[in-house]
Parts: C-alpha cells; sequence; structure tokens
C-alpha cells in the first residue's frame, strides 16, 4: 500500500531528524524502488502545487497592476480640478508597481511578502551606541524601528542589533524622522527592555568622560549602567518621593529629551582643562573664573564668591572659552523665595558647619539653587557622634534636597558608605555598594533612577548614578586609590564628578582631611574656593604629634635598639589603653614579607629554577601543545602532578600516561604543562618571606618552599626580618601587652568598628576601624616605608594616610609618628596643614613638569607597537615623548607629556592612534591611560 502524500512543511529542511531515525529497522531489497517511486510522486505533487501558487501569485500581480491602472485613470479625471499632473504622476507609478508586480510572477518570496518589516510612521530612525571596544567604531549608528517596536524603543532603553553580521547590545540614543546616511538601514533585531535607564545627563557625560580620557563611549557605559536584573526591573515602582521643604509638591523630573552625543563636544572638558593652565584666554562671565590663569592667586572675594555659588554658571578660561563656546545654562528649581530657603538651611543644618566661616555661605547656596564648588578641609577628631566628616555631608546633601534637587555622595568603600548612612539618618537616601548582590543593586539603582529617591551614597560607581536634578556631587577623600577605576578608560571619580557639576550646573565637594595637588588645582585657579575650618578649631581638636624617628634619638634611646618601639611609642601606648583603645598603624600587610641573611644582612631570594615551557616534540600537536596519550584523567595527573616531575629538577619527562588507558587516541592538552629543566639556567631569584613564627620561608613570586636556602655571599643559613608586617606586629604587642585584646584589621578582614573597651588594633593604611569615642592614644610605625616608595605621590600619599588614621583620635589624643620630624610630610602633621604642603606639593609639580601642572599620558605595550601608536598620533604641537623604556612582563611605556590647555588634543590625537590601529586589525593592544596614579 503506498505512503499517502503530505505537504513539506515550509522550515523542514531545517529540521533535525527524528531520533527514531538512526535506529529505523531494515527492510526487504525490494523496497528501495518502492520507496524511490513513492519519494518521486510527491515531489511530482510537490511541483504541482508550487505551479499552481506560482499561477495565483501571478493572477493576484495583474490584479493589482489593472487596479493600479485603475487608480491612474481615477487620478487623470481629476485634473478639471487642478490635480492632473499629480495625478499622472501617481498613475505612471502605479503602472510601474503593477508591471514590478507582474515581473515577480513565479518566484517564490518578494519584497511585499507576507511578515515583510515596516518602519514605524513618526521617527522611524533610532541612533543607537553599540558596545564595542574598537576605537574606530566610537560613534553612534543609524537603525529603523519596525512598526512593532515602535511604542517600546524610547530613548534610554536597552536594544540588540545586528553589528557587522553579528548581534550586539546597544543604547538607544533618540528618535529621528530621517537619517543622514545615505544606504540602506537595519533594523532593530530586538528591544531588551523598555525602561529609559540611560538618561539624557548619563549619555553627555559618558561622552565626555570618554573624551577626557581618550576611550570609548561604550567602555564608560559599562561602567555607568549596571547589568540587567529582569525581575526587578518588572517590580512595582514605589510613589514619587515628596519635596523637603514645606508646602512642595511632588518635585517631577525632567522631561525627556534626545541625546546626541558626539565626539567634538568639547564643553565638558573645561574644568579639567583649566586647572593649573598658564595660557587660557579669559572668561566672558564675571566670579572666580575671570581670575583663572596660573600665574596669580585670585583675591579673597572671588574666593568666597565661588562657596557661595554667586558664579553658578562660571566659565573656566581654556581654549574652548577662547573659541567663543557657550556653555549650556542649568535652570535651578526654586520652589520658596531663595533667601527665606538659605536662612532656614543655616538655621536647622548649621551646627555641622559652624566651624568653618565660609559653612553657612555653603549651605545658603545649596538650599537657593545655586552651585558651589568648594575644596573641603575637614575637622580632625571622633568623638561620641564619630568623626564629624559624615555629618556635615549630611547637613549638605539635606539643604541641597530642600532646594528640590538631588545629591551624589562618592566615598572610598564600605566602611565610608556606612558611616554617611548613619549620618543621614531617617533622611530617604540609598546606598549602592559592591558588595550587594546583583538584583539589590539594581534594584537601588532603579530608585534614583525613577526618581523616587534623591540621595544617592555609594562607592566609585555611584559617579554615574542617574538622579533626576543634580544639585551637589561629593567626593570624599579624592586620593584614595579606590577612586581610580581599573578597567578602561580608566577615569577617576573626581574627574567625572566635575564633570558632571560643570554640565549640570551643579555643586562641587571635594572633601578630605588632607588635600591633593589636584584638589589644590582646583582651588588655586579659582574655579572651586577652599572650604576651611577656623584655626581655633583645628587647634582644638587636633591630636598633639610627636615624631620619633630622628636617627639621633634612636641611638639615643636602648628600647629603640632592642625593640621596633622607642620609649616614647611604648610609654603612649601604656597610658592610653587606660583610657581606652589604642591604634597602631602598620603600613605593611603579612607577616614578614622581606627577610635578609641575619649574617651579611644580603637580601634573601630564591635560588630554585623557575617552571618553564618544554619545547614542543617532532609529533606535537597544532599549537604547538604536546600531543599525549591517554584519557582525561591521564591529563589531569599530569596537571595535578601525580606521576609527573615538576618539583624534581634532572628527572626525566613523563609522557603523562601514568593515569590514562594504554593506547589511547592521542589528543592535545588544553594548557601546555610547565616542567623544570633539565639543565641549569636562570634561578628565579624571588624575594623570600614567612607567613608566621613557625614557617618555613617561601619565595613569594613562584612559591617554592625554600627551607635549604643558603646565602650565597656568605653561606648562612639564618635569616631576619628586613620589613615587619602588621601580623608581626600583633604578635609581637600581644606578648608585651599580654592582658589586652589585640585585634587586627587588614587584608584578611576589615573591622568598620571597634568598642570603647582597651585595646590594641593593629591596622593597615585604609583599614583602621572607627572606635566608639575614639582612639586615646595612636602610634604610627614605619614612617620611611611610606615616604620611601618610589612613587611621585609618595609624600602626599603617606600624610593622607597619616592624617586619616590621626583624625580617628578623640581631640587632643597622643599620636607618635615614627619618621624623621625634618621630613615636610612630617612638619605638615605636627602642625595639622594640609594645604601648605599641598600648596607646596603642587609648585613643585609644576617646575618638574608632573600632572597636574601638565597633562600626562602613557603607553604600554609591546615595542613595536607603541612605536606605531605614536607614528599614527598627531600630537599636538609642544607635546613631548619620554621613552618609551621597560617596564614588567616584557612591556615598555612612554609617556607624552603637553601643557594643561592642550589635554583634550592630546586625549583625540590618542584615540586617533587607536583607531587607526584597530581598524588595521593591529593583533597588540596598547594601553593608553591619562594622568595615571602610578606615574613613576
Amino acid at each position: 500500500m503506498t505512503e499517502p502524500t503530505r505537504a513539506p512543511h515550509p522550515q523542514e529542511a531545517l529540521l533535525p531528524a527524528p531520533p527514531a531515525a538512526a535506529r529505523r529497522p531494515e527492510r526487504a531489497p525490494g523496497a528501495a524502488p518502492q520507496r524511490q517511486g513513492a519519494t518521486a510522486q510527491r515531489q511530482g505533487a510537490t511541483a504541482q502545487r508550487q505551479g499552481a501558487t506560482a499561477q495565483r501569485q501571478g493572477a493576484t500581480a495583474q490584479r493589482q497592476g489593472a487596479t493600479a491602472q485603475g487608480q491612474g485613470a481615477t487620478a487623470q479625471g481629476r485634473g478639471a480640478r487642478g490635480q492632473d499632473a499629480a495625478a499622472r504622476g501617481q498613475g505612471a507609478a502605479a503602472q510601474r508597481q503593477g508591471a514590478a508586480a507582474r515581473g515577480a510572477t513565479g518566484r517564490a518570496r518578494t519584497g511585499a511578502s507576507k511578515g515583510a518589516r515596516e518602519a514605524a510612521q513618526n521617527l522611524p530612525v533610532a541612533r543607537v551606541v553599540v558596545d564595542t571596544p574598537l576605537p574606530h567604531l566610537d560613534r553612534p549608528f543609524d537603525y529603523l524601528v519596525p512598526t512593532t517596536m515602535d511604542a517600546e524603543a524610547v530613548p534610554g532603553c536597552r536594544v540588540r542589533v545586528r553589528f557587522a553580521g553579528q548581534l550586539a547590545d546597544g543604547f538607544l540614543l533618540e528618535r529621528l524622522p530621517e537619517s543622514e546616511h545615505e544606504g540602506r538601514l537595519s533594523f532593530l533585531e530586538r528591544v531588551i527592555s523598555p525602561e529609559p535607564v540611560l538618561t539624557p545627563d548619563i549619555a553627555r557625560l559618558a561622552r565626555a568622560v570618554a573624551d577626557r580620557y581618550a576611550g570609548t563611549m561604550s567602555d564608560v557605559l559599562r561602567l555607568a549602567v549596571p547589568p540587567r536584573h529582569a525581575r526587578v526591573e518588572g517590580e512595582a515602582r514605589t510613589p514619587a518621593r515628596r519635596a523637603a521643604s514645606p508646602g512642595d509638591g511632588d518635585v517631577p523630573p525632567p522631561a525627556p529629551e534626545p541625546v546626541r552625543a558626539t565626539a567634538d563636544d568639547g564643553h565638558p572638558s573645561r574644568p579639567a582643562e583649566d586647572v593649573g593652565s598658564g595660557q587660557e584666554a579669559a572668561p566672558q562671565d564675571a566670579g572666580p573664573a575671570a581670575a583663572i590663569r596660573g600665574e596669580t592667586t585670585p583675591s579673597e572675594a572671588a574666593r568666597h564668591e565661588a562657596v557661595r555659588g554667586e558664579a553658578a554658571r562660571p566659565e573656566p578660561a581654556s581654549h574652548e572659552a577662547a573659541r567663543g563656546e557657550a556653555a549650556p545654562e542649568a535652570v535651578p528649581h526654586e520652589t520658596v523665595p531663595r533667601g527665606e530657603a538659605g536662612r532656614h538651611a543655616v538655621r536647622a543644618y548649621g551646627d555641622a558647619w559652624g566651624a568653618y566661616p565660609a559653612g553657612a555661605s555653603f549651605l545658603e547656596a545649596l538650599a537657593e539653587g545655586r552651585a558651589p564648588r568648594a575644596v573641603w578641609t575637614a575637622l580632625p577628631g571622633t568623638d561620641a557622634d564619630g568623626p564629624a566628616w559624615p555629618h556635615a555631608i549630611a547637613a549638605a546633601a539635606r539643604a541641597t534636597l530642600d532646594g528640590g534637587r538631588d545629591v551624589v555622595v562618592v566615598v572610598p568603600d564600605g566602611k565610608d558608605v556606612a558611616l554617611v548612612t548613619a549620618a543621614l539618618g531617617d533622611t530617604p537616601h540609598v546606598a549602592i555598594t559592591a558588595d550587594l548582590g546583583p538584583a539589590e543593586r539594581y534594584r537601588r539603582w532603579l530608585k534614583a533612577l525613577r526618581g523616587e529617591i534623591g540621595i544617592v551614597v555609594g562607592n566609585r560607581p555611584a559617579a554615574y548614578a542617574p538622579v533626576a536634578r543634580l544639585g551637589l556631587a561629593v567626593v570624599w577623600d579624592d586620593g584614595d586609590d579606590l577612586h581610580a577605576e581599573r578597567h578602561a578608560p580608566y577615569p577617576h571619580a573626581r574627574e567625572v564628578l566635575a564633570l558632571r557639576a560643570y554640565q549640570a550646573g551643579a555643586g562641587l565637594l571635594v572633601g578630605g582631611y588632607a588635600r591633593t595637588a589636584e584638589a589644590t588645582a582646583l582651588a588655586e585657579t579659582g574655579w572651586a574656593a577652599p572650604l576651611v575650618p577656623d584655626r581655633a578649631a583645628v587647634r582644638a581638636r587636633a591630636p598633639r604629634v610627636r615624631p620619633a624617628g630622628d636617627d639621633a634619638e634612636l641611638a639615643r634611646d636602648q628600647a629603640a635598639r632592642a625593640a621596633r618601639l622607642p620609649s616614647i611609642a611604648w610609654r603612649a601606648l601604656r597610658e592610653g589603653l587606660e583610657h581606652g583603645p589604642v591604634l597602631v598603624q602598620v603600613p605593611r600587610r603579612g607577616y614578614l614579607p622581606a627577610l635578609a641573611c641575619r649574617h651579611c644582612r644580603a637580601p634573601a631570594r630564591c635560588s630554585g629554577l623557575p617552571l618553564v615551557r618544554p619545547a614542543p616534540a617532532a609529533d606535537a600537536a597544532p599549537g604547538g601543545a604536546p600531543a599525549l596519550g591517554g584519557d582525561a584523567r591521564g591529563r589531569a595527573a599530569t596537571a595535578t602532578g601525580r606521576g609527573s616531575n615538576l618539583h624534581r629538577p634532572g628527572a626525566p619527562a613523563e609522557t603523562g600516561q601514568a593515569g590514562g588507558r594504554a593506547g589511547g587516541r592521542a589528543r592535545p592538552l588544553a594548557e601546555p604543562v610547565l616542567m623544570e629543566p633539565t639543565a641549569t639556567g636562570p634561578v628565579c631569584s624571588g624575594p623570600l618571606a614567612l607567613r608566621g613564627g613557625h614557617a618555613v620561608p617561601y619565595c613569594r613570586w613562584c612559591g617554592r618552599i625554600a627551607g635549604d636556602w643558603r646565602c650565597p655571599s656568605c653561606g648562612g643559613t639564618g635569616v631576619r626580618a628586613v620589613i615587619v608586617g602588621a601580623r608581626r606586629t600583633a604578635e609581637e604587642l600581644g606578648r608585651a601587652f599580654p592582658s589586652v585584646a589585640v585585634r587586627t584589621s587588614g587584608r584578611d578582614g576589615v573591622l568598620a568598628t571597634v568598642s570603647g573597651a582597651p585595646a590594641l588594633v593593629v591596622a593597615t593604611p585604609g583599614a583602621e576601624p572607627v572606635p566608639d569615642g575614639g582612639y586615646a592614644a595612636a602610634v604610627l610605625l614605619d614612617g620611611w616605608a611610606l615616604l620611601g616608595r618610589p612613587d611621585l605621590r609618595a609624600a602626599e600619599e603617606a600624610l593622607r594616610r597619616w592624617m586619616n588614621a590621626a583624625a580617628l583620635l578623640r581631640p587632643a589624643g597622643e599620636l607618635v609618628v615614627l619618621a624623621d620630624a625634618a621630613v615636610p610630610a612630617v612638619q605638615a602633621l605636627l602642625r595639622w596643614d594640609p594645604v601648605t604642603f599641598a600648596e607646596r606639593e603642587l609648585d613643585e609639580r609644576a617646575e618638574l613638569g608632573f600632572p597636574p601642572a601638565v597633562r600626562m599620558a602613557t603607553l604600554t605595550g609591546p615595542a613595536a607597537a607603541i612605536r606605531e601608536t605614536l607614528t599614527a598620533a598627531d600630537l599636538p604641537s609642544g607635546a613631548q615623548v619620554l621613552g618609551p623604556v621597560p617596564v614588567d612582563g616584557g612591556l615598555e611605556r612612554a609617556m607624552v607629556r603637553v601643557p594643561r590647555y592642550l589635554g583634550s588634543a592630546l586625549a583625540r590625537a590618542l584615540k586617533g592612534a587607536s583607531g587607526v590601529r584597530s581598524a588595521r586589525k593591529a593583533p597588540d593592544v596598547v594601553r593608553v591611560n591619562i594622568d595615571p596614579l602610578d606615574l613613576i
């Protein structure tokens, strides 16, 4: 009996064969011709049906052509009404369409077939920034919006597009009526989410940051917009927040607007360009920016104007101002009279800023909707309420919120976030930190995006928080290296907030106990004003500092010769423990991170042979990996060292078949096996260290146990400590004070707070816990370790770490620092005068040609790639190229230095060179970093 024929599925050829087809039982030999005949019959029937379908399509096309001709005739009859010329044109077009339809008869698919996508009627073009890291593609691209996505494709939403033959994610910047592109446009593939997660302000900020640091906009957006969490996005929204001022209604978010993010926008770079340059043009607006030149210091009146925010839209003098470019104006949101709002803020929150002569003016400007910019030197001391700086930030945030605007606060770590959160109390806010899960972090981020919360506190990524109406941007302790981004294009949170404050017409507060050279440059040029406390208040709250690092003093001190601590430090610890906890700051973590010979004091280094990659055998697999027999178990045995000779120099190389099947098929290894060479070669020479008091020395580079170490100079086997870490210090102090609890805070575990009970707290810099009521005393060990680092910012960083620890003491507490009193950083600590030290540091950098007095870029990569980049870069005139010189990892680094006002030109030149190399598909990567922290 013949099988009944069936119509094939249109996509049947794409469907996989059913599993039963592989196990179909064999039939008799005569069944094959019958099956072939049946197949031929089915194919004939299919061909007949396709022919009938083609005939019907041809008839349909003829009817369409006839209809078009009828429409043309009808249009001709309208000539009496003055439209015959246009109608004849429509008739001809209709005839051509009919002919095209008739010519399509017999084809399976046509351009007007069912299911073809049509562009939206209103604003059919979508401008999309595609997530691609290639510099030569750092620009928006135009796509068509299908009618099915017209409602969801809103500016700021996430989309997926076809880009270079692959699907790529992106953000929709704006909808346009037409495109400047003359070719055919592709359609959007998908709207991932209709939530407008990219606001116009953040898009402009991302473009400005990318231009400032010679990066791409997609890299910045990857830092600014967190990954999507669909479940959180679908949760119900909470009602919009109420305004804090009496009589205010709901604060509506600004209406959505398109973003035209172009690489030629030069406005955002102005705050960064004007700092420290001495060749800018004078601005047109009055205010503190009128004195920005760098050779002279602005007058005190201009400084107080900046604090009060009277020049809310300054025009920082730069090369852009010389070209006549205007800055966008920001309209403050006013709900009450400006004078009354300022007086109310001073009465309500003035206590936190009472020790600052310009504190009241600063609060008034924030409450009245102006844009004050200040470099803030905070008061030291910790009392029963904790440090004073979180309460000052909370007061400024509340004053800004009363004025109908939002606040972004960026602090280095989670410990500081907790302090600010506690100071804000019941004031509505969200804290966004790295330790939150992806769902909770995205939930809090959406609260800021939807206008439900007006204050955002967080770490480095919070600088891009999408608040609706920014009124104040705060960055605390801007010298902390945690504010520097580790991913391209490596922006700094201080620079990001300065650009954002300038774009939004908002206030900026750069605060800390110490002051960086970059913040000092902002104050010296007049773009920001210094906000310093009264000297009487500083003397009342600053600790009593005693240096104990003089060589002559240490020589006279018997205790200093026998131990690490001099007598003055032991006395401070003993007396402090009678009144509360005592802090001991150790600049090095670990136990004994560096060792030396006990007799000749030569550095103890590893003498083992490093693991090397074996030469590929003659029968090696493609790619250079040796082809070893055996199954996965045999390969795992080789990789883990079972049956191998990883720690037996001179042993013959094994084949790795000890745990595998004999005679197995040879397969290439995913990871080539590392083996020690049988011949002599260069040794590791890494530094030896100890993990504990009863441990054996080990190499910090290769991890080899060096129990058989012998000094190559004198032949001795004993070692001594060169550098003592925090754990060894805690062990020594525990033996010296056996009845006192010893607590450590560092890399292994950071303590946020400690109680006010007597205890020895040993911490590394930055990990000092906040005590209840403050520390009774503190000792800063090994000051030479911080001051002697090979770093441009060594002295500045040492003073910053010392002041951060000293500020945790009770007012007038005793502080002992083990450093030479003649060092300028120690003198600044003695007088508690970080401003003078920072001004001197800035002058020295200007004389030597270091940032922030100049703009400097580093290029790190292979030597040939660096030379290619420098050749392709159209560097501005006057640029100095230093290097390249070898660095770690077999790479090289070159530095390019230009005057401050040519910073934008340098960034454009380096980005253009990177684009040329990426367009050529250069294999080697060159890392471009503008003004890096680790310059030396």
